[in-house]
């Protein structure tokens, strides 16, 4: 008995050593679909759930609790037969130290995501090829959300992960899909990895870092300290405005903290820099200018 108890023990162990990084809801919706053959949606939806959350993404030792909560919802707008065109949303998230609060750390909305899928097919990734632009799409995301993450834990702490997205963007550039290309002006998935990993963008990285351990996990114990802190991140984020065409990564940034920065500015205390954020922020986020008038 005592052996067959220490057995199971050790399976545990193994179990969370080895644990998945990612716990990531995936919808499906088909609405927009007629037909009846719709099952394979739903086959589709299971079976990708399936491949995100049970595949070993990195060798980072990952607990129960430190897992990623994201989602990734695709919305079906065309099918032909095996054909399917979609737009995909990808999100994430992440704890702040000492809270309750989970913090938005990404989110994207792709709207040039085209694939061929027959229900039951087996998702394989293989990263020394392109073998679906449904898996290297999925793939491609998976290590954003992964690297983005991580580089808010560490400075660059999601280097393997970009590089990793990077890796599956080389290989899909032969399918000759325009997402994957270096298209000038289109804000695609070459153009997000290629900023995250640009010499020329290396600031963003830090910022990352510095805005969320240096300032939301400084909050709860220093409200003051905290606020500040991402006060300067995001002054600092004017240091990359106009070096790349579109601001890509600062329009992504605020795609998940514009509700969030305008919560933590909404009221007292007041930064030192208060004026000058407002005047920062209406300059290289204009699009969101409608919140940043509600900053005290």
């Amino acid at each position: 008995m005592r052996k067959l108890f220490i057995f199971f023990y050790l399976c545990l162990i193994t179990i969370n050593i080895n644990s998945q990084e990612l716990n990531c809801l995936v919808n499906v919706n088909y609405d927009q679909i007629g037909g009846s053959n719709r099952q394979v949606f739903t086959t589709l939806q299971s079976s990708l759930t399936e491949f995100v959350n049970q595949t070993k993404w990195t060798n980072r030792i990952v607990k129960t609790e430190e897992k990623i909560d994201c989602a990734m919802t695709i919305i079906i707008t065309a099918r032909d037969n095996n054909t399917f065109t979609a737009t995909l949303q990808v999100q994430s998230t992440r704890p702040v130290y000492g809270s309750s609060y989970a913090t938005p750390i990404i989110n994207i909305k792709d709207n040039d995501f085209t694939f061929k899928y027959n229900e039951f097919d087996p998702l394989i990734y293989n990263k020394n090829s392109f073998d679906s632009n449904l898996i290297s799409t999925i793939v491609f995301y998976v290590n954003i959300i992964l690297g983005v993450d991580a580089d808010t834990f560490a400075l660059n702490g999601g280097s393997n992960e970009l590089k990793e997205a990077q890796n599956v963007m080389l290989q899909a550039q032969q399918s000759n899909i325009e997402a994957w290309q270096n298209v000038v002006g289109e804000q695609n998935r070459f153009l997000l990895i290629d900023n995250l990993l640009s010499p020329k963008l290396t600031r963003f990285r830090k910022i990352l870092y510095d805005y969320h351990m240096l300032g939301l996990d400084n909050f709860v114990d220093n409200k003051e300290t905290g606020k500040q802190k991402i006060e300067d991140s995001l002054l600092d984020l004017e240091s990359i405005y106009n070096k790349t065409i579109g601001n890509f990564l600062i329009r992504s940034f605020f795609d998940a903290k514009a509700d969030e920065v305008v919560n933590i500015y909404s009221d007292g205390p007041r930064t030192r820099k208060a004026d000058r954020l407002k005047a920062v922020l209406r300059k290289i986020s204009p699009n969101n200018n409608t919140k940043w008038r509600n900053i005290e």
